[in-house]
């Protein structure tokens, strides 16, 4: 599988069979997206939660291309009631797509609509591509069950909050690729509004320091995995 970076919490998942999904496809109003929301198209689009930095441009997308929305049962619900077509899980059901394996796990945040909707609790993703799993954390505090979630399922890559105020900040953050222990950490949700801004560089010197991989993706980088 590739794997693509567009900067905040926003990612793209390409299968080798070529199905592409995206995960908080945020770009409208993010200054450091490399792309507009033109520019991208999706398969299938999961969400983490509903703030409107990661429901971003999911609805305009899912549209455009009739990709189905994955999320947890209320923001599912929320999709489908704007005439979106949409795939209701929840956390800890895991579900085979032709992608792939998604799996949804606890997150310590919360999630409402831009509107004002309750759309469930947040999550974060466990997505299984082509033999390799991926654990996107969406916006979450550190919790030691990060380190169930890896032995569950041993993780090649985790994609790791690192920009504090709303999520964790670097050396939590270090801490959570301790305990889930995958093979590469990749750091997001940074430098998008000043409130979140932090140094990557030193969240990978952090991690290599405790005997971890870790990777900096450019924004619009895409690695194959």
């Amino acid at each position: 599988m590739k794997l693509k970076y567009f900067s905040h919490s926003a990612f793209q998942i390409t299968a080798d069979n070529g199905k592409i999904v995206l995960i908080d496809p945020f770009f409208t109003g993010n200054p450091n997206s490399p792309v507009s929301v033109d520019e991208v198209k999706a398969d299938y689009i999961i969400l983490t939660h509903a703030h409107g930095d990661h429901l971003g441009d999911a609805f305009q997308i899912s549209k455009t291309y009739d990709a189905p929305i994955i999320a947890v049962n209320e923001l599912a619900d929320y999709a489908a009631s704007k005439g979106l077509k949409a795939h209701n899980m929840h956390i800890g059901g895991g579900y085979n797509f032709d992608f792939g394996r998604v799996k949804f796990t606890i997150a310590h945040h919360g999630s409402k609509t831009p509107d004002g909707e309750y759309a469930g609790e947040p999550a974060g993703v466990v997505v299984t591509v082509d033999g390799k799993n991926l654990y996107h954390c969406g916006d979450t505090g550190l919790f030691y069950d990060m380190k169930l979630i890896g032995e569950m399922t041993p993780l090649d890559l985790m994609l790791v909050p690192i920009g504090d105020n709303f999520t964790m900040g670097i050396d939590d953050a270090v801490k959570a690729v301790e305990l889930a222990n995958p093979k590469l950490a990749i750091p997001m949700h940074y430098n998008t509004f000043p409130v979140i801004k932090a140094d990557p560089a030193e969240f990978k010197q952090k991690v290599e320091a405790k005997g971890k991989q870790c990777r900096i993706l450019n924004y619009g980088e895409e690695i194959v995995v």
